[in-house]
């Protein structure tokens, strides 16, 4: 996390011995956003439980939810086929890029976007919306690449006919190769994106996940493996960048002195996680390079 007296630095929470997965992390970070909706619901604030899936796909880590859910919304810039998301309640083609009034503002408790800040043409743009569109004390996790990984950055800096041709080979099929841009993909630029639409509480982790994105082939799975390896004793080259953060539960005007940094908010996040629901329990110091 950006500290504000090293605006240079951040920290991530690292692991204590055996590397958490991302799907343990995001687990983590959900487990934790919805005891706090109903803790709000238990006190009679607000109706029951709204979430998002931001770029949502056939797999979502919200589906194990689906039953603490109240109204569960997918959206995409993909329309999917007919009768492929039985879980969701409904379906909104979305530029989240663009679309700031696809939905109305304050709708959702929890927004999830997995791996889709990678193909954002804007993402402190889409990053603005989706806290738009969340209640106050609501919050939203993402995962996404991380390009200071050596093989994420190369394969990212690949001409784009080239990484077209080799992004069918690590995705379940052509259809879910979609273009890639990671315009905003390392931890420190994660982290200010969040911090300049008005989130607090922001957290961040990193993890390998090479192995498992590109387990599909044998060869590119043996690849991904070297890959997570080779970063496992560095946390900024991790392959994967997991986050979480909370809309605050009051509102917070934000005015950007012309030329200047972003605000911050003017009081401490009112939300403060227990130790015990965090995937990792102490911090490193690493310096920040984009």
């Amino acid at each position: 996390m950006v500290n504000s007296a090293e605006p240079r630095r951040f920290a991530i929470l690292p692991d204590p011995g055996k590397a958490s997965t991302t799907d343990e992390l995001v687990t983590a970070a959900l487990d934790e956003a919805f005891d706090g909706c109903e803790t709000r619901a238990r006190n009679g604030d607000g109706p029951g439980i709204a979430v998002l899936d931001a770029g949502c796909g056939r797999v979502s880590h919200l589906k194990r939810y689906r039953s603490r859910i109240e109204r569960f919304v997918g959206a995409d810039i993909h329309a999917p086929k007919p009768g492929s998301l039985p879980h969701l309640d409904e379906f909104a083609t979305v530029d989240l890029c663009v679309d700031r009034d696809a939905f109305p503002p304050e709708t959702f408790d929890v927004i999830l976007s997995t791996f889709t800040v990678e193909h954002f043409d804007d993402p402190p743009a889409a990053i603005e919306h989706l806290r738009g569109w969340l209640r106050p004390g609501g919050v939203l996790i993402l995962s996404t690449v991380n390009r200071r990984h050596p093989f994420v950055g190369g394969y990212l800096g690949l001409p784009d006919r080239l990484r077209r041709r080799i992004q069918p080979l690590v995705k379940a099929g052509a259809a879910d190769a979609h273009p890639l841009v990671g315009a905003c993909n390392v931890p420190a630029t994660i982290d200010a994106a969040l911090r300049a639409a008005g989130f607090v509480d922001v957290r961040l982790w990193t993890t390998g996940h090479l192995a498992a994105a590109w387990g599909r082939r044998r060869a590119t799975r043996i690849l991904g493996r070297i890959g997570d390896l080779l970063t496992a004793r560095w946390p900024s080259r991790r392959s994967t960048i997991v986050a979480s953060a909370a809309r605050p539960e009051l509102s917070i005007t934000r005015q950007r002195t012309p030329g200047g940094p972003p605000p911050t908010p003017a009081w401490p996040p009112t939300r403060v996680p227990s130790s015990s629901t965090r995937p990792h329990g102490f911090a490193h110091r690493i310096r920040a390079r984009s």
